[in-house]
């Protein structure tokens, strides 16, 4: 089993910041790619943003240029940095990542959530 403990989300207004944070806990033999995704009011769940174990990393196009994510591989982390917010932007953000618990078996786990809301 792995826990994800999401933090940082809250309410600001347009055109400012806020920084996720998530991390993965438990019998974690090796992490693979790291993500968010995000689920707007009344919407569809959405990928924001994905890094591999690698480094690689992949946006959304609405977020390219405003958000930023990275990982902490010693402290099993990854963050989402989130610059010039903007109202649609409003939505849940979930953390996924793919992790094994030994070699050639892999698992896939969500976190609980956290909201972000962008308004004046």
């Amino acid at each position: 089993q792995v826990q994800l403990v999401e933090s940082g989300g809250g309410l600001v207004q347009p055109g400012g910041s806020l920084r996720l944070s998530c991390a993965a806990s438990g019998s974690i033999f090796s992490i693979n790619a790291m993500g968010w995704y995000r689920r707007p009011p009344g919407k569809e769940r959405e990928l924001v943003a994905r890094i591999t174990s690698g480094g690689r990393k992949n946006y959304a196009d609405s977020v390219k240029g405003r958000f930023t994510i990275s990982r902490d591989n010693a402290k099993n982390t990854v963050y989402l940095q989130m610059n010039s917010l903007k109202p649609e932007d409003t939505a849940v953000y979930l953390c996924n990542v793919d992790w094994s618990p030994g070699p050639g078996v892999g698992f896939g786990s969500w976190g609980q959530g956290t909201q972000v809301t962008v308004s004046s």
